[in-house]
């Protein structure tokens, strides 16, 4: 998704307490930055614009959160709709973090003992042309990352997006990278599977009749 540049995102991101700008550096001990430890450590990847992990986020005080983009524009557009959800709701942003990473080298910012109970990925790149797919969130090289540190012992993937052929070969992707899908649907809204949370995207599909197709993963 393109994006126009934010000049004060940069400035904006550097003052946010919750905000990691090299998540290299806490490779292996995200836990530890959290308020509570002992707590599930949810992942999303790609996070956009953030009402999504925000509003998820602030709905389950129980859990730990980690959302993640690349684009410092989005990150600086998250930075301030998590400020703003957690502000309705009278809550202090002690279980999200919002990180700075790139998904093809996330075994550089995550390892076998930061054990992610859930990852989301919503509305990814489809990459559609055939030399790019390997460059797909859900391609079964990046689930085989994503199997280093998801909990082997019930971690999950949650995936939705609006494209057809995407949601296909993921399928595939899931069967082959050595996941179970125990849930699927081709039209979320009227079979929901999973919290009914939305994000920017996921409202414009809707709004076009687009039906959004969506998954639980787990490892078998």
């Amino acid at each position: 998704m393109r994006i126009r540049r934010r000049p004060w995102a940069k400035k904006e991101l550097e003052e946010a307490k919750f905000y990691i700008d090299d998540s290299t550096i806490n490779k292996g001990v995200w836990k530890s930055l959290f308020k509570y430890e002992d707590r599930s450590l949810c992942l999303e990847i790609g996070c956009g614009k953030g009402s999504f992990i925000a509003q998820l986020a602030s709905s389950h005080p129980e859990n730990n959160y980690i959302a993640a983009d690349m684009i410092e524009a989005m990150l600086g557009l998250s930075k301030r709709n998590i400020e703003e959800e957690y502000a309705k709701k009278n809550l202090q942003i002690d279980n999200l973090l919002l990180i700075r990473m790139n998904a093809e080298r996330i075994l550089d910012s995550f390892s076998d003992t930061d054990v992610v109970d859930r990852i989301y990925i919503n509305f990814c790149n489809p990459w559609p042309r055939g030399k790019h797919k390997k460059r797909r969130l859900t391609h079964i090289r990046q689930l085989q990352n994503y199997k280093t540190f998801l909990k082997n012992d019930g971690g999950e993937i949650y995936f939705k997006t609006d494209d057809d052929d995407l949601f296909e070969e993921s399928l595939e992707y899931f069967a082959e990278a050595g996941f179970e899908i125990v849930k699927k649907t081709y039209d979320l809204h009227n079979d929901l599977i999973f919290e009914d949370i939305r994000t920017e995207h996921e409202n414009m599909f809707s709004e076009q009749g687009i039906k959004i197709k969506a998954l639980i993963a787990k490892i078998i």
